[in-house]
């Protein structure tokens, strides 16, 4: 049943070399692809690079030699026996655990889906979910992919034959807000009162340790990238404004009130009124507020495994034009996880201005477009909306060869894995009726996608060097 089943994969991943599926002709314009931001917004056209575009690079003309882990194994610096990161001349990297320069190449949520429809095809399909993570991995591997993001299961995928790097997600903060009744779901992520994390709350630090404990299980596993604290916190600007507002009677928000009335009486002094707060001032308490979370959560995940990257929360808000918060990251994360929606392609010097704040590599870990041609009603999610899976192929292919190009991404994971399942209404409300996986509930690979996503995969080292090289 297994060679069954890697036979279907090796079909679906067709190898796609130089030439072998032209996607731009050498006299035409630029590529445009359409695409929208909802089902009710008007189709825009927007410029689209590929790999065959790429002046004087020859795809799968100097495929690279890799390591066990997919690491490039022509490039090697000081092995640790866990994946670390370095600046090597002027561009950012992973390096994995046998000392190989390493890009994270990863799909998020890879796990067998829990609804009925799910569950049904994948017992049709791969008989049991060991023989799915046999299949899984493989497709992977295969597809030039070699790691695993957030909500991965990590258990069945680390007892492959054939692992693939992965990352764990631990919440410590919604679950903490959890248990103190603070936090509301919202599309996407946690809610809290008054978009207000309560990370001044004293039994904060303790409530970390003790979830911290958990880690202990991976801390020597080499396969263990890293960890994310929690995911998508809130950081708007007006987080000083929001702290300032909460009740002082009710404890849950007392000490984040407190916490704010102090540190405007230190920074503008005893008597200070709401309407002497600038937006500078307002940046500065937004830092404060995340290296007080920095601080408490690494103290917690470090104590317990000192061997694994801290990736921090996921950022996604408005914290993301902070330079405050990201200076905040940088003393605490060796990478930092950005969540980076709402563009086509990732501007150059938004993601040169992340490093420059934090003086840390990034790694992109959200992102993704949706088919129309799926019958899939695409109305949830913060995806764009291309007309086939052939034009999601292209949109990955420009937004990854940016992400290369910038010399300061060292990962990145495609959101996610599996389709949505349209009759499941238990999980969260972003993911409810949109195509925005590699395959579909039937665990069928999206070809069209998956094939452009190797052709790009399989010359990321590569193209690193070809970037290099130009400037």
């Amino acid at each position: 049943m297994r060679e069954r089943m890697l036979a279907a994969i090796a079909g679906v991943c067709v190898m796609i070399g130089a030439g072998s599926l032209p996607l731009l002709a050498a006299d035409a314009g630029p590529l445009l692809v359409k695409a929208k931001t909802s089902p009710s917004a008007a189709w825009k056209e927007f410029p689209t690079r590929t790999l065959d575009a790429l002046a004087d690079f020859k795809a799968g003309a100097h495929e690279t030699a890799l390591s066990k882990y997919g690491g490039r194994a022509d490039r090697k610096v000081k092995a640790t026996g866990f994946f670390r990161v370095e600046k090597v001349n002027d561009r950012w990297w992973l390096v994995d655990p046998e000392g190989c320069l390493f890009i994270h190449v990863g799909v998020a949520t890879v796990n067998p889906g829990k609804s009925p429809a799910m569950r049904e095809a994948l017992a049709a399909k791969f008989g049991d979910t060991a023989k799915w993570a046999d299949a899984t991995t493989q497709l992977l591997r295969t597809c030039g992919f070699n790691g695993a993001g957030a909500w991965s299961d990590a258990p069945l995928l680390r007892a492959a034959p054939q692992p693939v790097a992965y990352t764990l997600i631990w919440n410590f903060m919604s679950a903490f807000g959890k248990t103190k009744a603070l936090t509301s779901q919202q599309p996407g992520h946690t809610g809290y009162i008054n978009d207000c994390i309560p990370v001044f709350d004293p039994d904060f630090p303790a409530f970390c340790e003790k979830r911290a404990q958990a880690l202990a299980a991976t801390k020597d596993d080499p396969w263990l990238l890293g960890h994310f604290s929690d995911n998508e916190m809130p950081g708007r600007l007006n987080l000083l404004d929001k702290f300032l507002s909460l009740d002082p009677k009710e404890p849950g928000q007392a000490p984040g009130r407190k916490a704010a009335e102090d540190w405007l009486a230190k920074h503008k002094g005893a008597g200070a009124s709401a309407r002497e707060i600038t937006d500078a001032d307002r940046d500065v308490f937004r830092g404060h507020v995340f290296e007080t979370y920095f601080e408490i959560t690494t103290k917690a995940i470090r104590k317990v495994d000192p061997n694994h990257l801290c990736l921090g929360p996921r950022f996604h808000s408005n914290e993301k034009t902070s330079p405050s918060t990201f200076r905040a990251a940088g003393k605490y994360l060796e990478a930092i996880a950005v969540n980076y929606y709402g563009v086509w392609t990732p501007n150059a010097e938004t993601l040169a201005q992340w490093t420059e704040w934090s003086g840390r590599p990034v790694i992109i870990t959200e992102w993704y477009t949706k088919g129309a041609d799926t019958g899939m009603k695409n109305s949830t999610g913060a995806g764009w909306i291309v007309e086939t899976q052939k034009d999601r192929g292209l949109f990955y292919q420009n937004y990854v060869l940016a992400l290369v190009e910038s010399k300061t991404v060292v990962g990145w994971h495609w959101f996610k894995y599996m389709d949505n399942d349209p009759a499941d209404l238990s999980t969260d409300p972003s993911n409810r009726d949109s195509n925005k996986g590699i395959v579909s509930i039937r665990y069928e690979p999206y070809a069209p996608l998956v094939d452009l996503m190797k052709a790009l995969n399989r010359n990321v080292y590569a193209l690193a060097d070809y970037f290099d090289s130009r400037r």
